[in-house]
């Protein structure tokens, strides 16, 4: 029993794991945002491209 206990101690100190996980969540958060804005500020964004080509 005692084996156990430490050895689920040992596994809960461990932190690598739990750090990237974090990671890739904030990772996923900021690529949602990045698309959601694209996505909301596209037509803004071909409108001012048409201009700049119509221009030349």
């Amino acid at each position: 029993m005692t084996y156990l206990t430490e050895l689920f101690a040992a596994i809960r100190r461990r932190e690598e794991g739990q750090t990237m996980a974090e990671y890739g969540v904030i990772l996923a958060v900021i690529t949602v945002l990045i698309i959601g804005a694209l996505l909301f500020l596209s037509s803004g964004i071909e409108r001012n491209i048409m201009s700049v080509v119509s221009i030349l």
